[in-house]
């Protein structure tokens, strides 16, 4: 394999959890790996030079939300997002499929044309079809490129979600197409079919067929209960190619990620941290933590000692109790800041934990500690 050639390596098994490596011309990522959402090119309320320094190896931005702002025309200007945004790690970009579910009542799908929107900042209508969303991935200049695909919200009706099934399977097809031989780069497939062990074997079997660098776990995490997303995941998983990446999109919790990897999966994303962030929600070794919280009011305490990034260890839960209280946006920054912190922390100790075969010790610690 090329060095500047996508691939990925798994290197070792733990029961079903796996340590890998994806290698991309932009950089390697070790797995299991957390993806920090930078939606619109910023990972909310974070510099990014901290991101790189909490250990994170690459982020994800979104086909949608950039192909409206800032638009291709400036994006090509600047050779795509990683020069835009100072970031020169590898990026993965969601093709917009998620906002055909999450903006239902601003597009309508047409399976010969693709999503058509009516732009959620101005009304003006955009044709997001599978050739469309690749060529914006490209112009984003992405690392892993995801197929279109129609992401039904929690549903057991077979009819909505064997619709589904067949309106991605149709779209990756496109897409495949569209992407070409470009091995510098990604295209992973996306499987649907929610709750159900028999669609998802179907959207799977499909997906295989047409053939991918790596494949996702879609329409999870979407209302659904924690135990049924790791029963469907355990029925299934085995189904996908085990020298591919296995990426559930959309997860989540540190405790539904570390499910997940006992399960097999390899990649995560998700607005969590920083979201939390901004709540003065913090994830820490102690568990999950409101520092909103009178308690937390005199607590000399820093959320983590070991850490000195931009000088959290040095900030107590007072005092950003103190600045939640006080509405001022310092908190969200350090409280996120710490989130991304703790999460590549968290990733950290599960390679580790693979590596060493002591995950089923780690896996039982930590499985209900952030619930």
């Amino acid at each position: 394999m090329k060095n500047n050639e996508f691939s990925f390596e798994l290197i070792t098994q733990n029961d079903k959890a796996r340590l890998g490596r994806i290698s991309t011309p932009k950089g390697k990522i070790d797995t299991p790996a957390f993806m920090p959402v930078g939606t619109q090119g910023a990972v909310k309320g974070i510099y990014t030079d901290d991101i790189l320094k909490t250990g994170t190896q690459i982020i994800l931005g979104n086909t949608y939300h950039l192909l409206l702002r800032p638009g291709i025309e400036i994006l090509d200007k600047f050779n795509g997002l990683h020069s835009f945004m100072n970031w020169d790690k590898p990026i993965l970009t969601d093709s917009g499929g998620y906002q055909i579910m999450s903006l239902s009542k601003l597009n309508k799908i047409d399976r010969s044309i693709g999503a058509v929107f009516n732009s959620h900042i101005d009304g003006k209508k955009i044709i997001l079809s599978p050739e469309k969303s690749i060529q914006v991935q490209k112009a984003i200049n992405s690392d892993i490129i995801m197929v279109l695909d129609e992401c039904p919200k929690l549903t057991d009706d077979k009819k909505i979600l064997s619709k589904a099934i067949d309106v991605s399977s149709h779209w990756a097809q496109r897409c495949k197409i569209e992407f070409g031989q470009d091995k510098t780069k990604a295209l992973f497939g996306i499987a649907q079919g929610g709750l159900h062990k028999d669609l998802r074997e179907e959207s799977i079997s499909k997906l295989i067929e047409i053939g991918f660098d790596g494949y996702a776990m879609g329409g999870l995490a979407v209302g659904e209960s924690q135990l049924e997303m790791f029963k469907i995941l355990n029925k299934t998983i085995d189904l996908l190619p085990k020298n591919k990446p296995r990426y559930l999109m959309g997860v989540g919790t540190p405790s539904d990620i570390l499910g997940a990897v006992n399960e097999g999966i390899d990649m995560f994303d998700c607005v969590l941290p920083t979201r939390s962030g901004r709540t003065g929600l913090a994830f820490t070794w102690e568990g999950k933590l409101n520092i909103k919280n009178s308690k937390y009011q005199t607590d000399t305490s820093p959320l983590d000692s070991n850490c000195d990034l931009r000088g959290l260890n040095k900030y107590s839960k007072s005092y950003l109790n103190h600045l939640i209280k006080s509405n001022e946006m310092m908190a969200s920054m350090l409280i996120s800041l710490h989130n991304i912190y703790f999460y590549q922390q968290f990733m950290s100790e599960i390679r580790k934990n693979i590596k060493n075969g002591t995950f089923v010790t780690f896996y039982k610690k930590y499985i209900n500690y952030f619930n």
